[in-house]
């Protein structure tokens, strides 16, 4: 899923604008309270909380404009799990470093969108280390993008290329992303990882030779998403299991329908079966981001 490359504001410049609001904010508030009053309701307040969103353009909320332009929209899902989170915690804040194309290598390395740090990984780990007891959640989805050769209308050829060098290098980069982050954020913090839905699964509609494609591609992202899965569950993170919601490997053809249950939620809840200019895009579209967000829900455990 590559959209195009939107440039990030850095994060210490995110940081001290909020920090500055929320003084403007109080100091409007009314007269300041005696300084015994400040100190008691000090100690009566929540500690501040934060939910990190990590990852692609999914976690960016892209979509895809009138104009079949890839954008950020406000719809992403981690929007939505923070709109879920937020009324029983107040204090919550969304803090979003997600990069758009991003990559496990360059979310390691950097290179496609800026941060102060360097990298998406080294700016997660300097916002957790500076907010030890303070974040409530981490979420995560990075992978989609490492398979190269996997990405558009893949061939059998380059499905196979895709299986013998880009997966086993992502599953290992993502080792190394999860291990940085559980070490920053200790104990105690939610860390939430997601697998993947497949676009390909839209080569069915292509007739016999798309079957094939499609057939095969889902057997690969199987095995695929099984093994970013087991990479998180060793890490003790818990797995939003996005490929199951979407239904992936559902080939069963119900009644009354020209296509099998999979590829019809795929081109219900993505913008992959859309004409021109909007389709064929990879991303979710506003539907779909609610079954992902469900879907993260469902394994935070948070009520």
């Amino acid at each position: 899923m590559r959209p195009i490359r939107i440039p990030r504001l850095p994060l210490a410049a995110v940081l001290a604008v909020t920090a500055i609001a929320a003084t403007v904010l109080t100091a409007c508030s009314g007269p300041a309270p005696s300084r015994p009053a400040a100190i008691r309701a000090a100690a009566k307040a929540p500690p501040a909380a934060y939910y990190l969103a990590l990852g692609d353009s999914l976690a960016r909320g892209v979509q895809p404009n009138a104009a079949g332009v890839s954008v950020e929209t406000p719809d992403g899902y981690p929007d939505q799990v923070y709109a879920a989170l937020h009324p029983g915690r107040p204090g919550l804040q969304l803090v979003k470093l997600g990069c758009p194309g991003e990559t496990t290598v360059t979310m390691i390395d950097g290179g496609i969108c800026r941060y102060q740090e360097g990298s998406q990984l080294a700016a997660a780990v300097a916002f957790l280390q500076a907010h030890r007891g303070q974040v409530l959640l981490v979420t995560l989805d990075i992978g989609a993008n490492d398979p190269e050769s996997c990405g558009g209308e893949p061939g059998l050829t380059q499905l196979a290329g895709c299986a013998v060098k880009d997966i086993p290098a992502a599953v290992s980069h993502l080792g190394t992303i999860v291990a940085r982050l559980k070490a920053a954020a200790g104990p105690g913090v939610r860390i939430v990882g997601m697998n993947y839905y497949l676009p390909a699964l839209a080569e069915w509609r292509s007739g016999l030779p798309g079957h094939l494609v499609a057939w095969t591609a889902e057997k690969l992202a199987a095995a695929y998403n099984n093994m970013l899965g087991r990479v998180y569950t060793q890490a003790g993170v818990r797995v939003a299991n996005v490929f199951g919601a979407f239904e992936t490997a559902d080939f069963t053809r119900p009644a009354g329908t020209d296509v099998p249950r999979n590829v019809a939620r795929l081109c219900q809840w993505t913008w992959q079966c859309a004409a021109p200019p909007r389709g064929p895009n990879q991303h979710a579209n506003q539907a779909g981001y609610q079954v992902i967000a469900r879907t993260f829900l469902q394994a935070v455990g948070l009520s």
